[in-house]
């Protein structure tokens, strides 16, 4: 598959919706595609999807759903793992512009406002990467009850069987403190 990120804005046109009446909507596809994501995600296959853009008295109701898969590495054992993602998006974006005189409308009042640019088009990348970001697991695994790695020596412990380790020898000076144990009772008292 090829790592190359899209090279154009993902840009959806809604000019024709915002001149219809609030409740009128509008259904879009989401083609398969590469984008760039943030940190060191890495997509394991294009993201695809699909969504709806419905008028509001306001603006537009953006509601999308996209699958997504991440190439992560298991948190326990670091084999490659796909991180599977089923994502739904729900934004409400105001218009920029006035539809009915074209005038420009203070964006200020509003600030935390997704808003559409001054041709009626909203960039859906940003949104996309965010809603991936936000959604990646904390500690991927490639299976549930993963034994991980050894503490000691790093051997993965699915395929070492029996796995021990002969005690450690320690200088005969602090083998005194093997016995040591700290009483909570005391400790706190």
């Amino acid at each position: 598959m090829s790592r190359r990120p899209v090279d154009r804005p993902l840009l959806e046109r809604f000019t024709g919706l915002l001149g219809e009446a609030p409740g009128t909507s509008r259904s879009f596809r989401i083609e398969p595609l590469i984008i760039a994501l943030d940190d060191e995600l890495r997509l394991a296959e294009p993201i695809s999807g699909e969504g709806r853009a419905a008028r509001t008295n306001r603006g537009l109701l953006l509601r999308i759903e996209i699958s997504a898969a991440l190439d992560e590495r298991c948190s326990r054992c670091l084999d490659p793992v796909v991180s599977r993602l089923d994502l739904r998006i729900e934004e409400e974006v105001l218009p920029s512009l006035d539809v009915a005189t074209g005038q420009p409308l203070d964006a200020a009042a509003e600030p935390g406002v997704l808003r559409l640019d001054d041709h009626h088009r909203l960039d859906l990348e940003p949104l996309i990467r965010e809603a991936i970001s936000l959604a990646e697991p904390i500690a991927p695994l490639c299976r549930q009850g993963c034994p991980g790695l050894c503490t000691l020596c790093g051997a993965r412990l699915v395929d070492a069987g029996r796995h021990e380790h002969v005690e450690d020898t320690i200088d005969p000076r602090l083998a005194v403190l093997r016995g040591f144990s700290v009483d909570a009772a005391d400790e706190n008292g």
